[in-house]
């Protein structure tokens, strides 16, 4: 749920194959997690098995997994585990490949097989390029967040409709392009997040509740500085939400800053964070009008609205953000200090509190970042040290736990975990 850096950066690596020093070990689906990683300079994928006791990890292959079909960024992972969607770009540095969104299968033993890349559909005769991809929690749909070479096209949204065998193919009307603000400039899509229609089975404020069953998914505005709301409709077609309430032009909510670079929801349906990039170097924060609260919210229509307080202060170059899976704290990857920034989010109001220790490090150059669904492991991508960062969550506290950074293939940068 992150914007595409520049891939040509991710090219310049030291050597063109890291050494794994992680152990070669069996994987089983049913006593261990997944770690899946993207990594560039040799455009193959990582797979690791994580012991779910003492965060030991261990990797699948004795050497580098399947390469891919072009140089990867996003990766992320079927909600049952038996697919990987990766998404890649062509280049010359990389045979016969293309731009699209690659499909690999998971096996039992936790090994990676490439079905096959789909093709994203072109706005008229311009094509797209991807720049992040958010899959939602049913599984049902695949949502990419694309650019285009021409200034005078707009930016958009790809939406790929999941099959039973993993199989996508795009929705009719798919790309949305990204609605034109009057007197604003081409809007270009940078991140994207979409509202659960499941919520966290234990521990979380929504537990035991009713999720909804429909589904809004928020896109970042880079160019105009918006947060543009669409309605998922039961295709996967998305509907403009247009919402008068909302600050700024009706169906947007502004961000008082500028370089967009992540957006996220909370697991249950309440918040939306914006991580604006430098130089802003801050996080915006909304509430989902998800009920009825006159006269702030007159309809239920998952609008946002500016929480007070916002936007709250973040570290250099905020570059991806998450929160728990539990609901109750936001961690923001900052790349240009290395580190991770935690903060504890107001159950009722969604404000943000730093955490102390206020950060953590990693390695160098972070990129993306991913949260195991136990609320119990942390994994950061270092593009420019061929390393993942690990941690461990205290779920009770949201602190982080440093854990010695596992080596991987040169570039790494999508990374996914079941």
């Amino acid at each position: 749920m992150r914007i595409r850096f520049s891939w040509v950066l991710a090219l310049t690596a030291l050597v063109s194959t890291a050494a794994l020093v992680a152990c070669s070990a069996k994987y089983s689906s049913t006593s261990n997690g997944l770690v899946v990683i993207s990594t560039q300079n040799s455009a193959v994928m990582d797979m690791f098995s994580l012991d779910l006791g003492n965060g030991h990890m261990s990797q699948i292959f004795d050497s580098a997994g399947p390469p891919t079909n072009g140089v990867p960024t996003t990766v992320v992972l079927a909600p049952g585990g038996a697919y990987a969607y990766v998404l890649v770009t062509q280049s010359v540095d990389v045979n016969a490949s293309e731009t699209g969104v690659e499909t690999f299968s998971i096996s039992s033993d936790g090994k990676l097989a490439p079905v096959g890349t789909t093709k994203l559909n072109a706005i008229g005769s311009t094509p797209v390029t991807p720049s992040a991809m958010v899959i939602d929690s049913a599984g049902k749909f695949l949502f990419v967040a694309d650019s285009t070479p021409a200034t005078s096209v707009p930016g958009s949204v790809s939406v790929l409709a999941i099959g039973g065998s993993g199989g996508l193919s795009e929705v009719a009307g798919s790309p949305f392009a990204l609605a034109s603000e009057p007197g604003g400039t081409t809007p270009s899509a940078s991140a994207l997040a979409v509202s659960p229609t499941v919520y966290p089975p234990a521990y979380s404020v929504c537990s035991g509740n009713t999720p909804p069953s429909t589904e809004n998914l928020y896109v970042t505005d880079s160019t105009n500085y918006y947060v543009v709301n669409y309605a998922v409709g039961s295709s996967g077609a998305l509907t403009l939400v247009r919402a008068a309430a909302v600050p700024g032009a009706a169906g947007y909510a502004l961000t008082p800053a500028t370089n967009q670079t992540g957006v996220t929801v909370d697991p249950c349906n309440r918040f939306v964070y914006v991580a604006n990039g430098q130089p802003s170097n801050n996080v915006s924060a909304f509430t989902i009008c998800n009920t009825v609260t006159l006269p702030t919210c007159p309809t239920a229509n998952f609008s946002l609205l500016p929480i007070s307080g916002s936007p709250f202060t973040a570290g250099p170059g905020p570059i991806a953000l998450q929160v728990d899976p539990l609901g109750n704290y936001l961690y923001v990857l900052d790349q240009q200090e290395n580190a991770i920034r935690p903060y504890g989010i107001g159950t009722a109001t969604g404000s943000l509190t730093p955490l102390n220790p206020t950060y953590s490090g990693s390695n160098q150059f972070p990129t993306s970042m991913a949260i195991r669904s136990d609320d119990t492991w942390m994994f950061v991508t270092n593009l420019n040290s061929a390393s993942l960062s690990e941690y461990a969550i205290t779920p009770s506290t949201g602190a982080l736990t440093t854990q010695p950074p596992i080596q991987t293939d040169n570039n790494p940068w999508g990374v996914a975990v079941r």
